[in-house]
This record gives structure tokens, sequence and C-alpha cells, in this order.
């Protein structure tokens, strides 16, 4: 182990240091490497949902530090916040590097150390949100001393978004941001884990929340009542029986599974077994491969929500997130790049979502490339390897000599 991580700072510590902007001495001056960074990164516990405004704001010292110009984008939440930075001429086409701070929770009992606290073993580096993404947030923002050295004569813009775990919910707000901030760029790479290898298409999502208000009273009585999860049971049986039928098409043979998919990911009501449940709610998603609309998957389950006629039952229908599909042509300059910049060919598709697809819906060509395997996210023990962070800043110092030629 080269790398001595045994001994993290509380993170109380971290974070008050990070609220103010602190970076130390030997933050200062290009001295970190990408793995002292990924460690402090790992340290901020900026889970989905939960203010981030300390991690932003030891970023934006960082990069302010070497020189780029740097933009923090409150979100409509008010305590959550996308940033935007740029190395070289803001008037010109460049491209854009594009990740999330937020990370989803760690409360799984399996880890084997902190999450919060990155742990070295051998060329592994364990931590929440190592491999999705903050690898490549380390990575990024370990390259910035170089690239600031270059005189980029097209720029890099730096992207990194909030609530990406969520939906996609805070990049939307930066995206309508950009042409206040600098020239359309000529594409984006999306740092999501793959194994540093692009990819150019993945499915759509919708999520929805619905929720059934009944009228409580005691179990005995269940005439003067009306039971919401009862209720709720033809809704269910509705999602089901959509979920079965999109399993036979339409097929797009780039996706596994090759059909756009829905399920119903929580519910939950009632408070005791002798107390007829007054309120119940789900939440369902479908993902939907290029072509189908993903709020079109959920119609039928709508269309139960809203004809539903139980007497005592209120029905409530919410929209939680939605992001539309990628599709890139293999043939387009941006796939081509990079193609070039990792000395690999692309992929066509993976199933899981990014904010590619917000980015190419406002007219910026978008693909995926980042260090990590989408496999060890969300799960406890994620880790990410230093041969991929290598991989990583290679492929970012090439797109450096392409963009200072």
């Amino acid at each position: 182990m080269r790398y001595d991580l045994s001994k993290c700072r509380p993170h109380s510590q971290r974070r008050l240091a990070a609220s103010v902007g602190q970076i130390d001495k030997r933050e200062r001056g290009g001295m970190m490497t990408v793995v002292d960074i990924l460690e402090r990164l790992i340290a901020f516990p900026s889970v989905v949902g939960t203010p981030n405004g300390a991690i932003v704001q030891w970023v934006r010292a960082y990069l302010e530090e070497h020189g780029a110009t740097v933009s923090v984008l409150p979100g409509p939440e008010g305590d959550r916040f996308n940033l935007f930075a740029t190395i070289g001429p803001a008037d010109r086409p460049g491209y854009i590097l594009s990740g999330h701070t937020d990370v989803v929770p760690a409360g799984e009992p399996e880890w084997s150390s902190d999450p919060f606290c990155m742990r070295a073993d051998g060329d592994a580096l364990f931590g929440r949100g190592t491999s999705d993404m903050k690898g490549f947030l380390a990575a990024v923002l370990a390259s910035v001393p170089a690239l600031a050295r270059m005189k980029l004569a097209r720029p890099i813009h730096i992207a990194f978004s909030y609530d990406e775990e969520a939906g996609a919910r805070g990049v939307p707000h930066m995206i309508a941001r950009l042409p206040e901030l600098c020239a359309r760029p000529l594409g984006a790479i999306i740092g999501e884990p793959s194994l540093m290898r692009g990819i150019r298409a993945h499915k759509g999502k919708v999520a929805a929340r619905i929720t059934l208000r009944g009228r409580p009273g005691h179990s005995s009585r269940p005439d003067l009542g009306a039971n919401a999860i009862h209720a709720m049971a033809g809704i269910l049986g509705a999602t089901v029986a959509q979920a079965r039928k999109l399993t036979e098409g339409p097929l797009h043979p780039a996706f596994q599974p090759p059909y756009s998919s829905l399920q119903a990911g929580v519910i939950s009501g009632g408070q005791a077994i002798n107390v007829i449940p007054e309120r119940c709610t789900m939440d369902v998603e479908a993902r939907a491969i290029h072509g189908v609309e993903p709020a079109d998957l959920l119609a039928p389950i709508r269309e139960a929500v809203e004809t539903l006629t139980i007497d005592g039952v209120r029905a409530e229908w919410e929209q939680i997130s939605a992001y539309p599909a990628l599709l890139l042509a293999p043939d387009t300059g941006l796939a081509r790049l990079v193609e070039d910049l990792t000395g690999q060919d692309t992929l066509p598709a993976v199933s899981y979502g990014t904010e590619a697809g917000l980015f190419q819906q406002a007219g910026i060509d978008a693909i995926i490339c980042g260090p990590g395997d989408i496999g060890r996210a969300h799960k406890p023990d994620e880790f990410i390897l230093e041969s991929e962070l290598a991989a990583c800043l290679r492929m970012i110092a090439a797109l450096g000599q392409r963009c200072a030629s």
C-alpha cells in the first residue's frame, strides 16, 4: 500500500474546513495527486437529496487556486448547487467534462470500513462514490493544473451537478444557464463509470409517486373506514401487467434487456395491524429504449389511478423525475474523438441512465466515458482501481492536447 489513508480526519473537521473554502498548504500549488483529491472528495458525505455546499465550495476553492473561472449556480432547493468552470477561452466552442457530486446512501451494514473514509488495498481504493462517480471528478480536478498550463485554444469546461441519483434533478438548471456561461460546446463527456469505454446510448427514464388517501378507523369496523392499502391493489396489478407486456416489445438489441422495463420500487402504508390504513404510497419507474417516450409507458398505471372509484379513497399522481434517452451515432465527431482519446472502440448502449440525454436534448452531443465499473456502484465496499484513474487522466490530457493545438 503506497498511501496511508487509514487515519481520516473526523468528517466534522473536513466539513468545517470545506464550508469556508479552505485548502491546506499541501493542496496549493498543484501538489495534490488524483488519490489525494479522491480521498478528500469521498470524505464529503454528499448523499443525494441533502445539502452539497461543503463539497462545492471546496471544489470551487481548488479550481480558483489553479486559475479556472468558476460559477456556483444555486438550485431552486436553496441548499444545493451546480458548479460550472472554464479553463481557456469561454467564447469559443469547447468540450464539457460532466459529473455529479452526489452519491447514494451508504447505510448497508456489509461495509468493511467507514464508507466516507477512503481505504486503499493494493490498487483498489474503497469508499462510497469511488466509482460512481467521484473517481471521475478527482481525475478531472487532478488534471486542472496541467490543462491551465497548456494555454488552450479551445476551452475545457467542468460541469459538476447535484442530485443526479434522484433522477438528474440538478443538471437541467445548469444546462439552462450554459448560453450565458460559454459558447455552445462541441460535446460533453459524461464520466459515469464505463471502464473508460465510450458509450453512445442509454435508456430514458420517468418515475412517479402514487398516493392514496382513505379513511382510518378500528380494524374491527372496516365498514366505517376506507383501506388505502387495499385500494392500491388494483393499481399494483396494473403495474405488474404493464411490466409483463413490455417484455414483448418493441425491442432494441443494443440494450440489456432489449425491451423497455417498468417496476414498482417502493410501497408503504399503514401504522398498525388493527388500524385501517389511511394512506398508501407507491413509487413506480419506467425505463424506455430509444424511440419510446418514457412517460407513455406509465399511461396504463396513470389511467388506473385516475379512474379509481372506491368510496372514501382519493388518489394523487406526482411525477418525481424524468430524463430522456441518449443516442449518439457512431460516426459523429464526438464518438470518433473519444475513440481516439481512449484508444478503444465505443460501445453501442447501456441500460442505466445518465445526464447525457439531457445535454443531447439541449443540442449538445454527449457520450458516456469514465473510470470505474457500474457493477461496483450502489453496493457495499464500492471501489475504483488506481489504474482506472490513470487511464482517465491520460484521456483528459489527450483532450487537452487536442484543445491546445
